[in-house]
Protein backbone atom coordinates (compact mmCIF):
# COMPACT_ATOMS: atom_id res chain seq x y z
CA UNK A 1 0.00 0.00 0.00
CA UNK A 2 1.06 3.36 -0.87
CA UNK A 3 0.96 6.17 1.17
CA UNK A 4 -1.15 8.51 -1.94
CA UNK A 5 -2.96 4.84 -2.58
CA UNK A 6 -6.55 4.98 -2.31
CA UNK A 7 -8.75 2.32 -3.88
CA UNK A 8 -6.78 1.30 -7.06
CA UNK A 9 -3.91 -0.54 -7.23
CA UNK A 10 -1.20 0.54 -10.12
CA UNK A 11 -0.34 -0.95 -13.30
CA UNK A 12 2.84 -3.20 -12.49
CA UNK A 13 4.62 -1.59 -15.31
CA UNK A 14 3.70 1.96 -14.21
CA UNK A 15 4.55 1.19 -10.48
CA UNK A 16 8.07 -0.28 -11.61
CA UNK A 17 9.17 2.90 -13.63
CA UNK A 18 8.16 5.52 -11.52
CA UNK A 19 9.48 4.01 -8.37
CA UNK A 20 12.75 3.17 -10.38
CA UNK A 21 15.83 2.94 -8.32
CA UNK A 22 14.25 5.28 -5.40
CA UNK A 23 14.21 2.57 -3.00
CA UNK A 24 17.96 2.10 -3.44
CA UNK A 25 19.21 5.96 -3.06
CA UNK A 26 16.34 6.34 -0.53
CA UNK A 27 18.58 4.40 1.87
CA UNK A 28 21.30 7.56 1.87
CA UNK A 29 18.31 9.33 3.29
CA UNK A 30 16.83 6.72 5.79
CA UNK A 31 18.67 7.89 8.73
CA UNK A 32 17.92 11.92 7.75
CA UNK A 33 14.16 10.98 7.38
CA UNK A 34 14.19 9.49 10.96
CA UNK A 35 15.67 12.77 12.53
CA UNK A 36 13.32 15.28 10.35
CA UNK A 37 10.35 12.55 11.62
CA UNK A 38 11.96 13.33 15.28
CA UNK A 39 11.91 17.18 15.12
CA UNK A 40 8.10 16.99 13.23
CA UNK A 41 6.66 15.38 16.28
CA UNK A 42 7.97 17.30 18.87
CA UNK A 43 6.84 20.27 16.68
CA UNK A 44 3.49 18.26 17.12
CA UNK A 45 3.04 17.94 20.73
CA UNK A 46 3.66 21.20 21.12
CA UNK A 47 0.59 22.55 19.24
CA UNK A 48 -1.17 19.90 21.04
CA UNK A 49 -1.72 17.69 17.89
CA UNK A 50 0.33 14.71 19.78
CA UNK A 51 -0.29 13.75 23.18
CA UNK A 52 2.52 13.52 25.65
CA UNK A 53 2.82 9.52 26.13
CA UNK A 54 2.49 9.88 21.87
CA UNK A 55 5.44 11.68 22.07
CA UNK A 56 7.35 9.28 24.33
CA UNK A 57 6.44 6.25 22.38
CA UNK A 58 7.05 7.32 18.97
CA UNK A 59 9.95 8.82 19.80
CA UNK A 60 11.57 5.84 21.49
CA UNK A 61 10.57 3.56 18.20
CA UNK A 62 12.14 5.81 15.99
CA UNK A 63 15.43 6.18 17.86
CA UNK A 64 15.24 2.75 17.43
CA UNK A 65 14.73 2.55 14.01
CA UNK A 66 17.79 4.92 13.53
CA UNK A 67 19.93 2.47 15.67
CA UNK A 68 19.17 -0.08 13.07
CA UNK A 69 19.96 2.23 9.96
CA UNK A 70 23.37 3.18 11.98
CA UNK A 71 23.61 -0.87 12.39
CA UNK A 72 23.16 -1.59 8.48
CA UNK A 73 20.30 -3.64 9.98
CA UNK A 74 17.33 -1.64 8.19
CA UNK A 75 16.03 -1.58 4.54
CA UNK A 76 13.16 -0.94 2.52
CA UNK A 77 10.80 -3.93 2.45
CA UNK A 78 9.61 -5.47 -1.39
CA UNK A 79 6.46 -3.70 -2.34
CA UNK A 80 7.37 -0.82 -0.03
CA UNK A 81 7.48 2.28 -2.13
CA UNK A 82 10.58 4.12 -0.43
CA UNK A 83 12.13 5.22 3.11
CA UNK A 84 9.17 6.95 4.58
CA UNK A 85 6.57 4.80 3.62
CA UNK A 86 8.79 1.92 5.17
CA UNK A 87 9.39 3.89 8.49
CA UNK A 88 5.95 4.88 9.01
CA UNK A 89 5.05 1.52 8.02
CA UNK A 90 6.74 -0.36 10.98
CA UNK A 91 5.38 2.17 13.66
CA UNK A 92 2.22 0.91 12.57
CA UNK A 93 2.79 -2.22 13.12
CA UNK A 94 4.26 -1.54 16.16
CA UNK A 95 1.94 1.32 17.88
CA UNK A 96 -1.16 0.48 16.01
CA UNK A 97 -2.46 4.17 15.19
CA UNK A 98 -0.82 6.22 16.99
CA UNK A 99 2.21 5.54 14.29
CA UNK A 100 -0.43 6.80 11.97
CA UNK A 101 -0.23 10.52 13.33
CA UNK A 102 3.19 11.16 12.43
CA UNK A 103 2.58 12.22 8.95
CA UNK A 104 0.05 15.16 10.26
CA UNK A 105 0.96 18.54 9.28
CA UNK A 106 3.35 17.69 6.67
CA UNK A 107 3.31 16.34 3.20
CA UNK A 108 5.48 13.76 1.61
CA UNK A 109 6.87 16.71 -0.30
CA UNK A 110 8.26 18.60 2.45
CA UNK A 111 9.90 15.17 4.19
CA UNK A 112 11.63 14.91 1.15
CA UNK A 113 12.61 18.23 1.11
CA UNK A 114 14.17 18.21 4.50
CA UNK A 115 15.30 15.07 4.32
CA UNK A 116 17.60 15.75 1.12
CA UNK A 117 18.88 18.85 3.12
CA UNK A 118 19.75 17.23 6.06
CA UNK A 119 21.55 14.94 3.89
CA UNK A 120 23.10 16.80 1.84
CA UNK A 121 23.92 19.13 4.41
CA UNK A 122 26.26 15.85 6.10
CA UNK A 123 27.82 15.24 3.17
CA UNK A 124 29.05 18.78 2.80
CA UNK A 125 30.52 17.98 6.23
CA UNK A 126 32.09 14.92 5.25
CA UNK A 127 33.66 16.58 2.12
CA UNK A 128 35.07 19.56 3.53
CA UNK A 129 36.48 16.95 6.13
CA UNK A 130 38.09 15.01 3.20
CA UNK A 131 39.36 18.46 1.42
CA UNK A 132 41.16 19.60 4.78
CA UNK A 133 42.92 16.21 4.62
CA UNK A 134 44.23 16.45 0.95
CA UNK A 135 44.88 20.26 1.78
CA UNK A 136 46.78 19.67 5.00
CA UNK A 137 48.84 16.95 3.10
CA UNK A 138 49.59 19.35 0.16
CA UNK A 139 51.12 21.96 2.37
CA UNK A 140 53.25 19.60 3.94
CA UNK A 141 54.70 18.66 1.05
CA UNK A 142 55.00 22.12 -0.41
CA UNK A 143 57.42 22.73 2.52
CA UNK A 144 59.08 19.47 2.39
CA UNK A 145 60.30 19.73 -1.30
CA UNK A 146 60.35 23.59 -1.52
CA UNK A 147 63.88 23.40 -2.38
CA UNK A 148 63.28 20.61 -5.19
CA UNK A 149 63.12 22.26 -8.82
CA UNK A 150 61.04 21.36 -11.97
CA UNK A 151 60.19 22.57 -14.71
CA UNK A 152 57.24 25.19 -15.43
CA UNK A 153 55.49 25.24 -18.11
CA UNK A 154 53.02 27.15 -20.58
CA UNK A 155 50.85 26.04 -23.73
CA UNK A 156 53.50 22.81 -22.99
CA UNK A 157 56.87 24.41 -23.86
CA UNK A 158 59.45 24.77 -21.47
CA UNK A 159 58.48 28.23 -19.48
CA UNK A 160 60.35 29.20 -16.30
CA UNK A 161 61.55 27.28 -13.38
CA UNK A 162 59.00 26.17 -10.77
CA UNK A 163 59.47 23.90 -7.87
CA UNK A 164 57.46 21.09 -5.86
CA UNK A 165 56.59 23.43 -3.27
CA UNK A 166 54.97 26.15 -5.65
CA UNK A 167 53.15 22.69 -7.49
CA UNK A 168 52.02 21.26 -3.93
CA UNK A 169 50.91 24.70 -2.75
CA UNK A 170 48.95 25.73 -5.79
CA UNK A 171 46.25 23.01 -5.28
CA UNK A 172 46.27 23.63 -1.70
CA UNK A 173 45.51 27.20 -2.42
CA UNK A 174 43.01 26.06 -5.74
CA UNK A 175 40.96 23.99 -2.33
CA UNK A 176 40.69 26.93 -0.04
CA UNK A 177 38.37 28.72 -2.96
CA UNK A 178 37.20 25.63 -3.52
CA UNK A 179 35.68 25.58 -0.18
CA UNK A 180 34.58 29.00 -0.26
CA UNK A 181 31.58 27.81 -2.87
CA UNK A 182 31.13 24.78 -1.11
CA UNK A 183 30.72 27.27 1.91
CA UNK A 184 28.14 29.12 0.31
CA UNK A 185 25.96 26.25 -1.40
CA UNK A 186 26.34 24.93 2.57
CA UNK A 187 24.16 28.22 3.56
CA UNK A 188 21.39 27.31 0.90
CA UNK A 189 21.36 23.93 1.89
CA UNK A 190 21.32 24.88 5.72
CA UNK A 191 17.32 26.11 6.07
CA UNK A 192 14.36 24.47 6.82
CA UNK A 193 12.12 23.52 4.07
CA UNK A 194 9.94 21.49 6.77
CA UNK A 195 6.08 22.38 7.01
CA UNK A 196 5.88 24.10 3.57
CA UNK A 197 3.52 20.64 3.13
CA UNK A 198 2.92 20.05 -0.49
CA UNK A 199 4.23 23.51 -1.51
CA UNK A 200 1.22 25.83 0.20
CA UNK A 201 1.32 25.60 3.61
CA UNK A 202 -1.07 23.51 6.36
CA UNK A 203 -4.72 24.76 7.67
CA UNK A 204 -2.24 23.24 11.39
CA UNK A 205 -1.16 26.56 13.28
CA UNK A 206 3.05 24.34 12.51
CA UNK A 207 5.75 25.97 14.10
CA UNK A 208 8.75 25.89 12.03
CA UNK A 209 10.84 27.58 13.59
CA UNK A 210 10.88 25.03 16.68
CA UNK A 211 11.47 22.26 13.58
CA UNK A 212 14.81 24.52 12.33
CA UNK A 213 16.10 24.93 15.85
CA UNK A 214 15.77 21.25 16.89
CA UNK A 215 17.13 20.38 13.35
CA UNK A 216 19.98 22.79 13.47
CA UNK A 217 19.47 24.75 10.61
CA UNK A 218 20.50 27.96 10.36
CA UNK A 219 17.12 29.55 9.06
CA UNK A 220 14.05 28.25 7.11
CA UNK A 221 12.89 28.65 3.79
CA UNK A 222 9.96 30.83 4.80
CA UNK A 223 7.77 31.17 1.35
CA UNK A 224 5.80 27.77 0.93
CA UNK A 225 6.00 27.90 -2.70
CA UNK A 226 9.89 28.60 -2.79
CA UNK A 227 10.65 26.20 -0.09
CA UNK A 228 9.08 23.75 -3.20
CA UNK A 229 11.09 25.49 -5.73
CA UNK A 230 14.51 24.99 -3.57
CA UNK A 231 14.48 21.17 -4.80
CA UNK A 232 16.20 20.77 -7.90
CA UNK A 233 17.54 24.37 -7.37
CA UNK A 234 19.76 22.98 -3.92
CA UNK A 235 20.67 20.54 -5.89
CA UNK A 236 22.28 22.25 -8.32
CA UNK A 237 23.79 24.34 -6.45
CA UNK A 238 25.42 21.66 -3.92
CA UNK A 239 26.41 20.09 -7.46
CA UNK A 240 28.48 23.13 -8.56
CA UNK A 241 30.45 23.65 -5.43
CA UNK A 242 31.92 20.44 -5.19
CA UNK A 243 32.46 20.53 -9.50
CA UNK A 244 35.15 23.06 -8.54
CA UNK A 245 36.66 20.55 -6.19
CA UNK A 246 36.36 17.93 -8.72
CA UNK A 247 37.81 20.43 -11.17
CA UNK A 248 41.25 21.08 -8.62
CA UNK A 249 41.17 17.53 -8.62
CA UNK A 250 41.42 16.50 -12.17
CA UNK A 251 43.49 18.91 -12.86
CA UNK A 252 46.25 18.00 -10.34
CA UNK A 253 45.63 14.15 -11.91
CA UNK A 254 46.43 14.86 -15.46
CA UNK A 255 49.80 16.88 -13.91
CA UNK A 256 50.30 13.63 -12.24
CA UNK A 257 50.03 11.56 -15.05
CA UNK A 258 51.73 13.66 -16.95
CA UNK A 259 54.76 14.17 -14.76
CA UNK A 260 55.11 10.17 -13.69
CA UNK A 261 55.80 9.63 -17.80
CA UNK A 262 59.13 8.83 -18.55
CA UNK A 263 59.51 11.31 -21.08
CA UNK A 264 59.48 13.72 -18.24
CA UNK A 265 59.96 11.22 -15.14
CA UNK A 266 59.67 14.33 -12.84
CA UNK A 267 58.52 11.62 -9.42
CA UNK A 268 57.70 8.36 -9.30
CA UNK A 269 55.30 6.07 -7.00
CA UNK A 270 55.57 2.50 -5.29
CA UNK A 271 54.88 -0.43 -7.44
CA UNK A 272 52.17 -1.63 -5.70
CA UNK A 273 50.11 2.20 -6.08
CA UNK A 274 50.47 1.82 -9.75
CA UNK A 275 49.73 -1.21 -12.20
CA UNK A 276 51.42 -2.90 -14.78
CA UNK A 277 50.84 -4.06 -18.41
CA UNK A 278 49.60 -7.39 -19.30
CA UNK A 279 52.18 -7.28 -22.23
CA UNK A 280 54.87 -5.12 -21.42
CA UNK A 281 56.28 -5.51 -18.26
CA UNK A 282 58.16 -2.21 -17.84
CA UNK A 283 54.79 -0.31 -17.36
CA UNK A 284 54.31 1.59 -14.15
CA UNK A 285 50.59 2.93 -14.94
CA UNK A 286 49.01 5.82 -13.25
CA UNK A 287 45.40 4.31 -13.30
CA UNK A 288 44.55 5.79 -10.04
CA UNK A 289 44.82 9.08 -11.48
CA UNK A 290 43.26 8.04 -14.77
CA UNK A 291 40.12 7.37 -12.77
CA UNK A 292 40.18 9.94 -10.04
CA UNK A 293 40.59 12.19 -13.51
CA UNK A 294 37.46 10.74 -15.13
CA UNK A 295 35.44 10.32 -12.21
CA UNK A 296 36.00 14.66 -11.92
CA UNK A 297 35.22 15.44 -14.66
CA UNK A 298 31.87 13.88 -14.72
CA UNK A 299 31.40 15.62 -11.70
CA UNK A 300 32.17 18.80 -13.43
CA UNK A 301 29.43 17.87 -15.75
CA UNK A 302 26.93 17.35 -12.96
CA UNK A 303 25.33 20.68 -12.49
CA UNK A 304 24.20 20.90 -16.39
CA UNK A 305 22.76 17.85 -16.52
CA UNK A 306 20.82 18.63 -13.12
CA UNK A 307 20.03 21.80 -14.79
CA UNK A 308 18.67 20.25 -17.79
CA UNK A 309 16.88 18.09 -16.41
CA UNK A 310 15.02 20.86 -13.98
CA UNK A 311 15.14 24.04 -17.00
CA UNK A 312 12.04 25.44 -17.48
CA UNK A 313 9.75 23.50 -14.67
CA UNK A 314 6.75 25.44 -13.40
CA UNK A 315 6.68 25.81 -9.48
CA UNK A 316 5.64 22.92 -7.27
CA UNK A 317 6.40 19.40 -7.32
CA UNK A 318 6.98 17.25 -10.18
CA UNK A 319 8.50 13.65 -10.48
CA UNK A 320 11.12 14.54 -12.51
CA UNK A 321 12.96 15.83 -9.44
CA UNK A 322 13.30 12.35 -7.79
CA UNK A 323 15.89 11.27 -10.99
CA UNK A 324 18.12 13.91 -9.22
CA UNK A 325 19.07 11.43 -6.26
CA UNK A 326 20.22 8.90 -8.99
CA UNK A 327 22.78 11.13 -10.32
CA UNK A 328 23.48 12.97 -7.37
CA UNK A 329 23.95 11.01 -4.41
CA UNK A 330 26.36 8.32 -5.70
CA UNK A 331 28.75 11.36 -7.04
CA UNK A 332 29.17 12.37 -4.17
CA UNK A 333 30.41 8.92 -2.90
CA UNK A 334 32.81 9.48 -5.96
CA UNK A 335 33.86 13.04 -4.88
CA UNK A 336 35.09 11.40 -0.88
CA UNK A 337 36.94 8.24 -2.78
CA UNK A 338 38.82 10.65 -5.61
CA UNK A 339 40.01 12.87 -2.39
CA UNK A 340 41.09 9.92 -0.15
CA UNK A 341 42.98 8.10 -3.18
CA UNK A 342 44.51 11.22 -4.07
CA UNK A 343 45.40 11.52 -0.39
CA UNK A 344 47.20 8.04 -0.50
CA UNK A 345 48.55 8.61 -3.39
CA UNK A 346 50.40 12.02 -2.79
CA UNK A 347 51.40 10.77 0.54
CA UNK A 348 53.82 8.28 -1.08
CA UNK A 349 55.04 10.41 -4.36
CA UNK A 350 58.83 10.11 -4.75
CA UNK A 351 60.24 13.48 -5.84
CA UNK A 352 62.65 12.93 -7.83
CA UNK A 353 66.17 15.27 -7.25
CA UNK A 354 67.95 17.35 -9.77
CA UNK A 355 65.61 17.48 -12.33
CA UNK A 356 66.67 20.66 -13.81
CA UNK A 357 70.56 19.78 -14.19
CA UNK A 358 69.51 18.49 -17.33
CA UNK A 359 70.87 20.46 -20.35
CA UNK A 360 67.62 20.04 -21.86
CA UNK A 361 65.94 22.60 -19.44
CA UNK A 362 68.65 24.95 -19.72
CA UNK A 363 66.08 27.56 -21.36
CA UNK A 364 64.24 27.83 -18.74
CA UNK A 365 66.40 30.33 -17.10
CA UNK A 366 65.89 32.61 -19.94
CA UNK A 367 63.83 35.14 -18.37
CA UNK A 368 66.47 34.62 -14.85
CA UNK A 369 69.07 36.14 -17.80
CA UNK A 370 66.94 38.54 -18.74
CA UNK A 371 65.83 40.17 -16.15
CA UNK A 372 69.80 39.93 -14.39
CA UNK A 373 70.70 42.47 -17.40
CA UNK A 374 67.29 44.90 -16.65
CA UNK A 375 68.64 45.17 -13.27
CA UNK A 376 72.31 45.79 -14.75
CA UNK A 377 70.27 49.29 -16.32
CA UNK A 378 69.99 48.03 -19.72
CA UNK A 379 66.37 48.59 -21.14
CA UNK A 380 63.82 45.61 -20.90
CA UNK A 381 63.19 45.42 -24.54
CA UNK A 382 66.93 45.48 -24.97
CA UNK A 383 67.91 42.50 -22.91
CA UNK A 384 65.63 40.94 -24.22
CA UNK A 385 66.94 40.68 -27.32
CA UNK A 386 70.52 40.10 -26.79
CA UNK A 387 69.50 37.19 -24.15
CA UNK A 388 67.37 36.04 -27.68
CA UNK A 389 70.49 36.49 -29.52
CA UNK A 390 73.08 34.60 -27.42
CA UNK A 391 70.63 31.99 -27.67
CA UNK A 392 70.60 31.89 -31.36
CA UNK A 393 74.46 31.95 -31.78
CA UNK A 394 75.02 29.67 -29.17
CA UNK A 395 76.56 32.11 -26.76
CA UNK A 396 73.63 31.32 -24.15
CA UNK A 397 75.35 30.01 -21.13
CA UNK A 398 73.13 30.53 -17.75
CA UNK A 399 73.51 31.11 -14.28
CA UNK A 400 71.23 28.33 -12.61
CA UNK A 401 70.47 29.56 -9.16
CA UNK A 402 67.17 30.86 -8.44
CA UNK A 403 66.36 34.12 -6.57
CA UNK A 404 62.76 35.16 -6.15
CA UNK A 405 61.36 36.76 -3.36
CA UNK A 406 58.33 38.01 -3.80
CA UNK A 407 55.23 37.16 -2.12
CA UNK A 408 53.68 33.17 -3.67
CA UNK A 409 57.18 32.86 -5.53
CA UNK A 410 59.91 30.00 -5.37
CA UNK A 411 61.39 31.27 -2.36
CA UNK A 412 58.69 33.05 -0.45
CA UNK A 413 55.40 30.35 -0.61
CA UNK A 414 53.32 31.82 1.73
CA UNK A 415 52.35 28.74 2.84
CA UNK A 416 51.20 29.55 6.30
CA UNK A 417 49.05 32.73 5.09
CA UNK A 418 47.25 30.15 2.63
CA UNK A 419 46.37 28.05 5.84
CA UNK A 420 45.11 30.67 7.34
CA UNK A 421 42.93 31.50 4.92
CA UNK A 422 41.62 27.83 4.59
CA UNK A 423 41.33 28.02 8.47
CA UNK A 424 39.07 30.99 8.11
CA UNK A 425 36.67 29.35 5.51
CA UNK A 426 36.28 25.97 7.55
CA UNK A 427 35.66 28.28 10.50
CA UNK A 428 32.91 29.69 8.94
CA UNK A 429 30.82 25.89 8.63
CA UNK A 430 28.25 25.71 11.92
CA UNK A 431 29.03 21.73 12.11
CA UNK A 432 29.47 21.80 16.02
CA UNK A 433 26.01 23.56 16.20
CA UNK A 434 24.37 21.23 13.52
CA UNK A 435 26.11 17.71 15.50
CA UNK A 436 24.86 19.06 18.60
CA UNK A 437 21.32 19.21 17.58
CA UNK A 438 21.62 16.08 16.29
CA UNK A 439 23.01 14.48 19.18
CA UNK A 440 20.07 16.05 21.64
CA UNK A 441 17.25 14.32 19.20
CA UNK A 442 18.43 10.66 18.83
CA UNK A 443 19.91 11.13 22.83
Amino acid sequence: MKLWQKDKASLREVEKFTIGKDQEMDMFLARFDVLGSLAHIQMLESISLLEKNELLVLSAELKSIYSRIESGDFSVEPGVEDIHSQVELELTKKLGDVGKKIHSGRSRNDQVLVDVKLYLRYEIQEVVTEVKNLFDLLITQSEKFKDHLLPGYTHLQLAMPSSFGLWFGAYAESLTDDLTTVHAAYRVVNKNPLGSAAGYGSSFPLNRMLTTQLLGFETLNYNVVYAQMGRGKTERIVASAFANVAATLAKLSMDACLFLNQNFGFFSFPDDLTTGSSIMPHKKNPDVFELIRARCNQLVALPNEISLMTANLPSGYHRDLQLLKEILFPAIQHLKDCLRMAHLMLSNIQVKENILADEKYQYLFSVEEVNKLVLSGVPFRDAYRKVGLDIEQGNYHPDKKIHHTHEGSIGNLQNETIRQMMDKVISQFDFKVVEEAMKKLVG
